[in-house]
């Protein structure tokens, strides 16, 4: 384990140097912070939060017209004092063990959200001064935001003073993502998940710094999502009542975008398409064999040019997710008129599957995306997909190795580590399940561009989407963000951190479960969080 140092080169402060390198040469088995930064180094003096902790901006040249950088900050004071009554009088406190604020230095001025931004940033909180201010950098508010997100767990209620303090002062802190996409996938067609059940979500997906929502909206049981261009689509709903209009959509984008979480939409094509046909039965290839879509129709891709055209008014992310997984050709072969069809195009039905993930993949770069299909359409015609296709490895292992020796882009998110709804895979083997294994060439590794879990909603609702989310997605939230050299090679040396963060969550409001145990459990006895 290596030991961090902190640096402090004021030779006014020797003395006082000195005496705090005997902490600061400390593992990172002694710090509470998740995911787990680059570089850490500490001290063992503590701080307290003034009454008037303020943000400033000093030296930015983001002017954060749009909030989100002030929105960010007023989110870290609710979280670190949401736990307890604070008191009041500051009268009886040194102000030399203040701190009086952070300054936040922001290097790029744009606003704008997009995959492969700079994430980085470097948190420093001195130990004295006339005036303590934490420092924070980042190139991006977004980098910036993920640093609030550190300071945050750097913060502790005292209960004998009743006031928030910062511990282990003086910090230096320089991090940044090991993968520029950390995804997190929750579907709404299996069960329909209110806004304020999203949102909560998104706010919790910032806590451990993941940064892509897949939203997968639509499938076999379900079409909730208003689409203006053809608007009986969302007759396919389960009910009038559990639907998504496009401002809906539109403010889960932007909500996610003020937390530095970019919305990847899927369209799931052709199979898993039943609910289109309520509203349009034409889609279907018949009444009896309603899916795969209707491979012989034109109004087939005519409704997904309109729903892609109407997804990039709302759906800003640089990918579109097209699905093609699972599909059972066998509906086309025995409906007469789609049969016909492939006799005159001279198709035999895995090749009018490879016909329909084509034109549909030409659909969504027409409308300016770059294409994420699930890995069938690899394993069946890899070298016919589009250059710009990320392919999404979900069945087996090696998948990804394939891809990338084929230079193509992964991610990946195999099914028997890194699903969610599979309750029997626990937080451990969440927290070991390594994305490069086995690509060892620097090029290939490259073209794998992050992970996700995934949340099938089977049977998800709101009532335990949180439980079955947490805290085993911040177990891969760690091996997404932390350096390969700073990850656990036994996660048992990680227990007591991942176990801290989870009764943080929970102190945040958020209905994270116990370690203990399999996905979703609850406790098996009384007693402290922290052993749970």
């Amino acid at each position: 384990m290596r030991f961090l140092i902190g640096k402090i080169v004021d030779s006014v402060y020797l003395v006082v140097l000195l005496q705090v390198l005997v902490v600061a040469t400390s593992t990172t088995d002694n710090l509470n912070i998740w995911p787990m930064p680059k570089s850490v180094s500490h001290g063992s003096h503590n701080l307290y939060l003034s009454k008037d902790f303020e943000v400033k901006t000093e030296g930015s040249n983001y002017t954060d017209a749009s909030g989100i950088l002030k929105d960010g900050f007023s989110r870290l004071l609710y979280v670190v004092e949401a736990a307890h009554v604070i008191n009041s009088d500051f009268s009886h406190f040194d102000p030399s063990n203040m701190l009086q604020g952070m300054n936040v230095v922001i290097s790029s001025p744009s606003d704008e959200l997009q995959y492969g931004i700079d994430e980085s940033y470097k948190l420093s909180i001195p130990m004295q001064g006339k005036l303590i201010y934490a420092h924070l950098e980042a190139q991006t508010v977004y980098g910036a935001l993920h640093g609030l997100q550190t300071f945050s767990q750097l913060c502790r209620f005292n209960f004998k003073t009743r006031i928030i303090e910062v511990h282990q002062v003086p910090w230096t802190i320089i991090d940044q993502p090991r993968f520029s996409y950390r995804g997190l996938l929750i579907d709404t067609s299996r069960h329909y998940q209110p806004l304020p059940v999203i949102k909560n979500v998104i706010d919790s997906m910032a806590y451990a710094k993941l940064n892509v929502l897949h939203w997968h909206i639509v499938d076999a049981q379900s079409f909730p999502l208003e689409i203006p261009s053809y608007p009986k689509l969302w007759d396919g709903a389960y009910s009038i009542l559990e639907r998504y209009t496009t401002a809906d959509a539109a403010e889960i984008v932007s909500y996610a975008q003020r937390r530095g979480i970019s919305v990847l939409a899927e369209l799931d094509v052709p199979g898993h398409a039943l609910s289109w046909g309520i509203g349009y039965p034409s889609l279907w290839p018949s009444k009896d064999c309603p899916q795969p879509l209707d491979v012989s129709n034109e109004f087939t891709f005519e409704v997904i040019d309109g729903i892609l055209s109407d997804f990039a008014k709302i759906f800003k992310y640089r990918f579109v997710h097209l699905g093609g997984d699972e599909v059972n050709t066998s509906c086309w072969g025995r409906t007469p008129h789609v049969r016909k069809w492939l006799a005159k195009q001279r198709f035999n039905e895995s090749e009018a599957y490879q016909y329909f993930v084509l034109r549909a993949q030409k659909i969504a770069l027409s409308h300016g995306y770059e294409i994420v299909n699930w890995e069938e359409t690899f394993n069946n015609f890899g070298n016919k997909l589009n250059r710009k296709t990320v392919v999404h490895n979900w069945l087996g292992v090696g998948v990804a190795q394939r891809v990338v020796a084929a230079g193509l882009r992964c991610i990946v998110s195999n099914q028997d580590k890194w699903y969610l709804d599979h309750l029997d895979t626990t937080w451990d083997q969440f927290y070991m399940n390594e994305p490069l294994a086995n690509i060892t060439k620097p090029q290939q590794q490259k073209l794998v561009i992050g992970g996700e879990v995934c949340l099938w909603g089977e049977h998800i609702d709101g009532s335990d989407v949180e439980q079955t989310i947490w805290p085993r997605a911040a177990a891969a939230a760690e091996r997404l963000w932390t350096p390969y050299d700073k990850l656990a090679k036994d996660p048992r040396q990680v227990t007591a951190r991942l176990a801290h963060f989870r009764c943080l969550l929970n102190q945040r409001g958020v209905a994270a479960a116990p370690l203990a145990g399999p996905g979703r459990v609850a406790p098996e006895e009384p007693g402290s969080c922290y052993q749970q």
